[in-house]
């Protein structure tokens, strides 16, 4: 029997910052949600490994035929199930097991629940605010 994603809720583990030689340039949230990938009517559980308002970062439970470029969406489940994200996402990376995306243009409604959880986890108000900014210039 396959091993299950059965993370029902949030678990904070960390901040992580882009070091200076980095490209990144929003800063990673690392925590656990029940997160799930959809393309062509196909969904495959994945472990959240981070997140943040231009991308997310996942491992394979299962094996699943992808390659770059792919452009699938990533629901991410919070609050015990009462939210979710429906991120637009484009397969930018591949080091099996992790999967790396880029987040295309997000609803009003899951950009604001994004917002408001990177927002907690941060604990810098002006941090996050910096990189919507940065976000939204990008756009």
């Amino acid at each position: 029997m396959a091993q299950t994603a059965s993370i029902m809720e949030i678990h904070p583990v960390a901040v992580t910052h882009p070091p200076a030689q980095d490209r990144r340039r929003f800063t990673r949230i690392t925590f656990d949600a029940r997160t799930e990938l959809r393309i062509n009517g196909e969904r495959w559980p994945v472990q959240l490994v981070d997140i943040s308002l231009k991308g997310l970062l996942v491992r394979l439970i299962d094996p699943v035929e992808l390659a770059v470029g792919d452009e699938l969406e990533a629901r991410v489940t919070l609050a015990r199930g009462e939210i979710e994200l429906c991120l637009p996402v484009t397969l930018t990376r591949m080091t099996p097991p992790y999967l790396g995306f880029e987040c295309g243009a997000i609803d009003l409604e899951s950009i604001s629940h994004l917002r408001r959880l990177l927002e907690l986890n941060l604990g810098d108000a002006s941090l996050l605010d910096r990189e919507l900014e940065q976000l939204v210039a990008e756009e």
